[in-house]
C-alpha cells in the first residue's frame, strides 16, 4: 500500500480546546485511516512552520483523500497538506522511464 505523509496545522481555537481538554488526537487519525481500510504508522507533534506530521498507509490515492477530506472538512485545521511517498524501487523505475519522455524545454 502507497504510504502518505500529512502535515497540519492547528487553528488557535484547536489549541485552545486542546490546552481546556487535552486529548490524544493520535487516535482519532488512526480510527479515519482505518475506516478507509489505512494504518497510521506516526502521528508527531512538532515545532516549526506545521504543528504536527502523520505517516500513513492507504489502499490508494481515492481513499487517501478521502480521508483527508474529512479530515480538512472539520474546520480544527488551519492547514493540512500530504505528500505521497515513493520507495527507492518506485523511484528507481520513474528514473529508469524518464529517459523515455519526449521532454522539450521552453523556448528550446
Amino acid at each position: 500500500m502507497p504510504l502518505y505523509l500529512s502535515r497540519f496545522s492547528y487553528t488557535p481555537e484547536t489549541w485552545a480546546r486542546l490546552t481546556s481538554h487535552p486529548e490524544d488526537r493520535a487516535e482519532a487519525a488512526r480510527s479515519y485511516i482505518e475506516s478507509v481500510g489505512g494504518r497510521l504508522h506516526g502521528f508527531w507533534y512538532a515545532f516549526g512552520t506545521h504543528d504536527g506530521y502523520n505517516l500513513w498507509e492507504a489502499p490508494d490515492n481515492v481513499s487517501m483523500a478521502a480521508v483527508a477530506l474529512a479530515i480538512s472538512r472539520g474546520g480544527a485545521l488551519r492547514s493540512f497538506e500530504t505528500t505521497v511517498l515513493l520507495t527507492v524501487e518506485e523511484t528507481l523505475e520513474a528514473l529508469n522511464k524518464a529517459g523515455q519522455v519526449g521532454y522539450r524545454a521552453p523556448g528550446a
